[in-house]
């Protein structure tokens, strides 16, 4: 299949079914999709970043307490094919294999609703994912650790991820994960988080791909929003210089 086939083709998914309660506990009382960053809600961000990519076919679950989140997409995704799942699910594993069951038949890029990255390099990993063999999974890792309890990757000179979820690795993964259209096998059984699955992958069915991307911020705090705005001020300023 050629380049432009995959992305005509291609798939989005958005998981978004967490309760934010550390963002909850530094005073925000909006649904975690709502919470915004520079002055826009964190799915307002995303949905831009899949315009962006020029991918308009969306699944994305969002849990039963997400009011807000589900008004909001009434008014402002009128332009997607969305595919909406409201469930409140026990685990990020189980957040994610919804998504994914509704993204079987052609590849798929899914991301957590905390992941913040400038649009370029959201574009910049669909790009280099579509050139991956038909078979290919890639997890986003990026070197920027602001994470509490960061995944850890070890990544080889070919970009194949050798070893996921030890204490250390060369990077840490980025909440952005690329499924191809032929699907891995399923596992055995289920998993409690959704970090337990790719290691799990990356162990039983490798090659599981990097691809790096230069600074992800993952929204779970106040400060996490902080280093965010400031890091696209800057971004701002750089491009009205230029």
């Amino acid at each position: 299949m050629s380049r432009g086939a995959s992305l005509s083709m291609l798939q989005g998914g958005i998981i978004a079914a967490g309760q934010g309660t550390r963002l909850r506990a530094d005073g925000y009382r909006a649904s975690k999709p709502m919470v915004p960053v520079s002055g826009r809600p964190l799915i307002g961000l995303t949905l831009d970043r899949f315009r962006a990519a020029g991918v308009r076919k969306l699944t994305m679950i969002i849990n039963e307490t997400s009011d807000d989140c589900r008004q909001w997409l009434r008014d402002h995704a009128t332009d997607f094919e969305l595919d909406l799942i409201v469930r409140t699910t026990p685990s990020s594993y189980a957040s994610f294999q919804a998504v994914a069951k509704r993204l079987v038949g052609a590849p798929a890029v899914i991301t957590t609703i905390d992941s913040v990255m400038p649009v370029g390099d959201f574009c910049a990993f669909v790009q280099s994912a579509v050139g991956l063999a038909p078979d290919a999974v890639a997890l986003g890792l990026t070197d920027h650790v602001d994470d509490e309890n960061p995944l850890w990757a070890t990544l080889d000179a070919a970009g194949k991820i050798r070893q996921l979820g030890a204490g250390h690795g060369t990077h840490v993964t980025a909440g952005l994960y690329w499924l191809p259209g032929q699907r891995p096998p399923e596992p055995p059984g289920g998993f409690a988080r959704l970090r337990d699955y790719l290691s799990w992958l990356v162990a039983n069915h490798p090659p599981v791909r990097g691809i790096v991307l230069p600074r992800v911020f993952d929204i779970d705090r106040a400060c996490d929003i902080a280093a965010a705005e400031a890091e696209a001020a800057i971004h701002h300023a750089l491009s009205e210089g230029a």
